[in-house]
């Protein structure tokens, strides 16, 4: 019965060893040992060692892939955030184009309701403009001639009158009084 069981460890050991070497472990020396042993123990204790050893020698490999999986996450994150900067950048331009035809169409606009006020009796002008926000007919009074703001406000209530001309002397300083 010895016999077989060394025929059976001789083997297992030999499949071991071909396992290995094919994994490129180098295990051969492990086996050759534990074949001249013949032992249980010698086996039991050769193949920890290896795998602490293998396992040892991959471990670089093994971060070093690691590290390269990561860097290429990074990189394609890195391109995807590349391309919303670019593409937020020409929805800004296009919001930028479009505010800067809204402002030049505003200033004609205004321009345009100052000389109808310009143009309006004064007693239909003060009316319209008690109904207006205050900040909007300080405004259009601001931007009319002297001459005519002042017959207007003349024709308003004295308190609306008396607003209007507490935001337009507001907007007319040089700093803000907070």
């Amino acid at each position: 019965m010895p016999n077989a069981v060394t025929r059976v460890g001789t083997i297992a050991l030999a499949g071991f060893a071909f396992v290995s070497s094919a994994l490129g472990l180098g295990l051969a020396a492990t086996v050759a040992a534990a074949t001249q042993t013949n032992g249980a123990t010698a086996l039991a204790e050769q193949p920890a060692d290896e795998i602490e050893r293998f396992c040892g020698n991959i471990a670089d490999a093994a971060r070093d892939r690691r590290y390269a999986l990561q860097e290429q996450q990074l990189e394609n994150l890195r391109k995807e955030i590349d391309e919303r900067i670019a593409r937020l950048e020409e929805k800004r331009a296009e919001y930028e184009e479009w505010l800067t035809r809204r402002e030049r169409f505003m200033a004609q606009a205004e321009q345009g309701v100052v000389q109808i006020y310009a143009k309006m009796r004064a007693e239909a002008a003060a009316a319209q403009l008690t109904q207006l926000r205050p900040e909007m007919a300080a405004s259009i009074l601001m931007k009319l001639d002297t001459r005519i703001a002042s017959v207007i406000l003349n024709e308003m209530d004295n308190e609306a009158a008396a607003m209007l001309t507490t935001i337009m002397v507001s907007a007319a300083r040089p700093e803000d009084p907070s």
